[in-house]
C-alpha cells in the first residue's frame, strides 16, 4: 500500500521530471545553435545530439567578422536600436502620464483607440506604411526606420507604462501641485524615479522589437550600406546551400547585445512587467 508520503515523493518527481523536459526542450535549440557554430562545415550536419564537437574550430567566427561589412550591420542596428529605444520609452512614458494623471477632453476615447490599435497585426500596417515612407522619403536610409519603429511600438508601451503610472499615489502629486510644480516636473522629478521597474521593462521590449525586426527592414532598404544585423544573417542564406555554421555563427554574436540589455535591466523586468499587467 503506497502511503501518502510516497505518493507525495511520486508526485514531486514526475513534476521534476516534466519541469526538466520542458526545460531541455527550451534550451536544446540554443546548446545546437552554440554547438553547430563551433563545427567544420562537413560536420555541421552530423548528428544532432553531439552537442559537444570532435574537433572545435572558431572558422566560423573568424569568417563571420571576415565577411565585408558585417561590422557595418552590427553598427548599423545598434544605432537604430538604440534611438528607437530612447524615442519609443521617452514618448510612451509622456503618453501614459498624460492618460493616468491629466485631464483632457476626448482622453477616455483616444486611450480606447490606442487599445484597439494593439489588436491590429503589424504586417497588415506594412503597405501603408511603406507608401508614407515613399512619400516622406525616407526609404532607404536608416533615419527612416526609427518612425516607423516607434510608432509601432508606442502603443504596447503607453498601455504597460499607464497601469504603472495608476498605482503612483496621487497624494504625491498633490504635494507637488501645492509646491507650484507643473506637469512637467511632476513628470520628470516624481513619475519617472518612481517607474523604474515599468522603465526597464519598455526599455528591454523597445530593444529587443528593433534589435530584431526583419520583414520592415528588408522591404525598405536596399543599399548594401544600409542594411541591419537580420538582413546580413539572411544573406549567409545561399540560393542551393546554407553555411549553417557561418549563421550560427553569427546570430550567436548577435544576441549578445540583447542578453546584455536584459541583464542590466532584468531585476527590473518582472516586477515591471506584474505591475503594468495588473494594474491595467
Amino acid at each position: 500500500m503506497i502511503t501518502s508520503r510516497r505518493r507525495r515523493n511520486l508526485s514531486h518527481a514526475i513534476r521534476y521530471a516534466l519541469l526538466a523536459f520542458a526545460a531541455f526542450i527550451l534550451v536544446y535549440p540554443f546548446l545546437y545553435m552554440l554547438s553547430t557554430s563551433f563545427k567544420t562545415r562537413s560536420l555541421v550536419l552530423g548528428d544532432p545530439l553531439q552537442l559537444i564537437p570532435e574537433d572545435p574550430t572558431l572558422e566560423n567566427y573568424a569568417a563571420v567578422f571576415g565577411v565585408e561589412n558585417f561590422a557595418r550591420y552590427f553598427l548599423n542596428s545598434a544605432v537604430v536600436a538604440v534611438a528607437s529605444t530612447v524615442l519609443i520609452v521617452l514618448l510612451s512614458s509622456m503618453m501614459a502620464y498624460a492618460f493616468s494623471r491629466l485631464r483632457f477632453p476626448g482622453k477616455r476615447i483616444l486611450f480606447t483607440l490606442i487599445i484597439v490599435g494593439l489588436t491590429i497585426p503589424t504586417m497588415m500596417l506594412i503597405i501603408p506604411q511603406f507608401l508614407l515612407a515613399r512619400d516622406l522619403n525616407l526609404l532607404n536610409s536608416l533615419p527612416g526606420l526609427v518612425p516607423f519603429y516607434v510608432g509601432t511600438a508606442l502603443g504596447f508601451n503607453t498601455f504597460l507604462l499607464a497601469g504603472f503610472f495608476e498605482s503612483i499615489p496621487k497624494e504625491l502629486d498633490e504635494a507637488m501641485l501645492i509646491d507650484g510644480a507643473g506637469p512637467w516636473r511632476r513628470y520628470w522629478h516624481l513619475a519617472l524615479p518612481l517607474s523604474k521597474p515599468a522603465l526597464a521593462t519598455c526599455v528591454i521590449f523597445a530593444f529587443l522589437g528593433t534589435w530584431d525586426e526583419f520583414a520592415w527592414a528588408l522591404t525598405v532598404l536596399n543599399d548594401v550600406e544600409v542594411r541591419t544585423l537580420p538582413i546580413a544573417i539572411a544573406l549567409f542564406q545561399g540560393q542551393h546551400s546554407t553555411s549553417w555554421g557561418l549563421v550560427f555563427a553569427a546570430s550567436l554574436i548577435a544576441i549578445i547585445p540583447v542578453l546584455i540589455v536584459y541583464i542590466v535591466f532584468q531585476r527590473y523586468f518582472v516586477a515591471g512587467l506584474t505591475s503594468g499587467a495588473l494594474k491595467s
